[in-house]
């Protein structure tokens, strides 16, 4: 048997001058949220992280639970944690059976004032937030929600020595922005629905980008921490290039080009392949309807063209899913089809984020 993943959240830095959602900081409260699990086990672990915190994080308690059950968290035996800024902790491993594709509800006490969170920024998926400690409270009926995820970073599993993990490693079109909150309808969960053995965890950051921070850091950056830290990983599906094209428009700069967009993707290729594993790249998504003022422009469209003519023909990669193809307007190749259009001309519906997972061939994604 070994530990994996079978859960993961890409977390950012509340102290980013890109801000696409508000951070917040926590006293006195309980937040509880919902980890919608991509691979289950008889036993698991938990995650939790002050990685961009700027003061000691303190958890008074936490709490698991899922379909099968409940518990407390431990660590090295104390309910009671406290974490320096910019570390991690996993919990001791807890007898509580979780099913692939299940959902874990993950509460934590934090009782004193913790400065801006680390957090996820918009997983689709809502916290409950009340006052007070409610750890053991089966509902919480008065609790603000708020759209994100704080202080997780993931699960793991205690699965058979041969099972084989994914990660999607990439920017909203994983972490699944335009899809229904709580629907469980990321692209990232439809692949999942294909699958017959193993799995895909999300490692998608909004508005990431694969040559610059902000919004989180780079795919670059962060490949070692968010994909080659996993255990039993054989394969990594990206998607970039939208924000490295659109993102630049917002402050008046230039977008990236697709040279050095292009020589990214070779050094994303090399990491991947220097660690045994296979990448699958998808084309990069359409975005000239986007109603964001700055992201749209002739330079960074003309760049998507360029880039993605290499992606379809290149040999740097194991495989491609040509995601770009199959969300398309037939007739305007640029704009998303309006069928599988979130509404805001850059981000995917339910209908759209399914298309992208259907574009991954599974013979490419063996797992």
């Amino acid at each position: 048997m070994i530990w994996t993943a079978g859960f993961r959240t890409a977390v950012i830095s509340p102290y980013e001058q890109i801000q696409l959602t508000e951070p917040r900081g926590f006293a006195d409260q309980t937040v509880r949220q919902v980890l919608h699990m991509a691979g289950g086990g008889e036993r698991l672990r938990v995650s939790l992280t002050n990685r961009y915190g700027r003061a000691p994080l303190t958890i008074a308690a936490a709490r698991a639970a899922t379909e099968h059950g409940q518990a407390g968290l431990t660590f090295d035996g104390a309910e009671r944690l406290t974490i320096p800024p910019g570390e991690e902790a996993a919990s001791d491993p807890i007898d509580l059976p979780v099913a692939p594709g299940a959902d874990l509800l993950l509460s934590l006490y934090l009782p004193e004032e913790t400065g801006l969170a680390t957090y996820s920024h918009m997983p689709m998926e809502t916290a409950h937030i009340v006052g007070g400690n409610h750890l053991t409270s089966p509902a919480l009926p008065d609790a603000e929600q708020v759209e994100a995820r704080f202080y997780v970073s993931g699960v793991d599993v205690l699965a058979p020595d041969d099972t084989a993990i994914a990660v999607a490693f990439g920017d909203s079109w994983f972490e699944g922005v335009g899809s229904t909150t709580g629907a469980n309808n990321r692209s990232v969960d439809f692949l999942n629905r294909r699958l017959k053995r193993g799995w895909v965890v999300n490692q998608g950051i909004a508005g990431n980008r694969l040559l610059r921070d902000e919004v989180g850091e780079h795919a670059l950056a962060r490949f070692d921490h968010d994909v080659l830290s996993i255990p039993g990983l054989t394969h990594v599906l990206v998607h970039f290039g939208i924000n490295d094209l659109g993102l630049p428009g917002m402050s008046g700069e230039p977008p990236a080009t697709s040279d050095a967009l292009i020589e990214g993707f070779k050094a994303l290729a090399h990491r991947a392949h220097q660690a045994d594993l296979k990448i699958l790249a998808a084309t990069i998504g359409p975005f000239a309807g986007a109603v964001y003022p700055g992201i749209s422009t002739p330079e960074g469209l003309a760049a998507r063209r360029e880039v993605n003519d290499w992606i379809r023909t290149t040999d740097t990669f194991d495989a491609v899913f040509d995601v770009a193809r199959a969300v398309e307007n037939p007739e305007a190749p640029d704009y998303i089809d309006p069928a599988l259009d979130s509404g805001d001309g850059m981000h995917l519906n339910d209908k759209g984020a399914q298309a992208m997972a259907d574009a991954v061939n599974l013979e490419t994604l063996a797992l």
